[in-house]
Parts: C-alpha cells; sequence; structure tokens
C-alpha cells in the first residue's frame, strides 16, 4: 500500500532514511549532526510538499519526499528524499512508489522533476536511470561534488 506519511511515524521514517543512507556510504554513515527525526516531523507537516510512503505488513519500507524546489518555476517538482529499506531492494516497491510519485506529478500538471543523488549510490542511479532520469544539463556535476543532479521529463505533463 502506499500513502501519505503520519506525523506520529517520523522515527520510523527517520530510521528507515537511516539504514537506506548507510547502504551507499564506503566507510560508514557520517554524523552529520542533524536530527533526523524532527526534519522528518517538519517535512511531514510541510504544506508544501508530499511525503509518501510504502507500507507491508504493517511496517514502512520506503518513502519519498517531494515539493517544488526554492527558485524553481512551478511546473517542477523536487525529489528531495527516496529510499527504500534494503530488506525490500529488487521486490518491486521502489518502482511501485515511483509510479505513485509520478501519477501524483501528473495530477499537480508538472512537467518536470529533479533530484540529487550521491554519487557513491550507483544502485539508485541505475534504478533512476531504468526509470528514464537523465543527468540535468542545468546543473552539470563539478570537481569534488558528492552529487548528481538528474532531470525527468514528466510523462503527460508536457516534459516529454
Amino acid at each position: 500500500m502506499i500513502r501519505t506519511v503520519l506525523p506520529a511515524e517520523a522515527a520510523a521514517v527517520a530510521a528507515l532514511h537511516r539504514r537506506a543512507r548507510a547502504s551507499y556510504y564506503p566507510d560508514g554513515l557520517p554524523d552529520d549532526g542533524v536530527d533526523w527525526t524532527e526534519r522528518w516531523r517538519e517535512a511531514v507537516a510541510r504544506p508544501d510538499g508530499v511525503v509518501l510512503c510504502a507500507v507491508r505488513a504493517g511496517r514502512l519500507v520506503a518513502l519519498a519526499s517531494f515539493r517544488t524546489p526554492p527558485d524553481a518555476a512551478p511546473d517542477t517538482v523536487g525529489l528531495f528524499q527516496f529510499h527504500v529499506d534494503p530488506d525490500h531492494w529488487r521486490d518491486g516497491v521502489g518502482t511501485a512508489l515511483h509510479t505513485a510519485c509520478v501519477e501524483q506529478w501528473q495530477a499537480e500538471s508538472r512537467t518536470t522533476a529533479v533530484l540529487d543523488v550521491h554519487v557513491d549510490n550507483t544502485r539508485a542511479q541505475r534504478f533512476y536511470a531504468a526509470r528514464g532520469w537523465q543527468p540535468d544539463p542545468e546543473r552539470p556535476a563539478g570537481e569534488g561534488d558528492h552529487h548528481l543532479s538528474l532531470r525527468f521529463a514528466v510523462p503527460g505533463g508536457g516534459g516529454e
């Protein structure tokens, strides 16, 4: 089932986020000093954003957070977080969640989606490429960048 995250689920979302992020840091997840439970609580409460989750057997197994990026056109959506619990990789949950995001973007008349993916997260880069995401020509990677910027033409949204 895919649905909107509830405010009371912020700790569970932060735990899933932590498990997923830990998978692509070769030297272990850095201590960034961020209170991720509070950050997720704020993301869920944002009136201008959406946080979706995939639930299996009563447990959150994937999540996506998106909204219009600062200084972007209103038909552009930024996918700020997209994580699948490593125990659920390659079982279709990521694809189902991505499809739900695209359907919402279409309903909102979005034409373009953008995201940044960690340079060491090659698994996620392959996932996005298989769904039509491409390097963003307006935000090319620079020397020493930790993220790659990708762009997606929302099907049926005029961005094809």
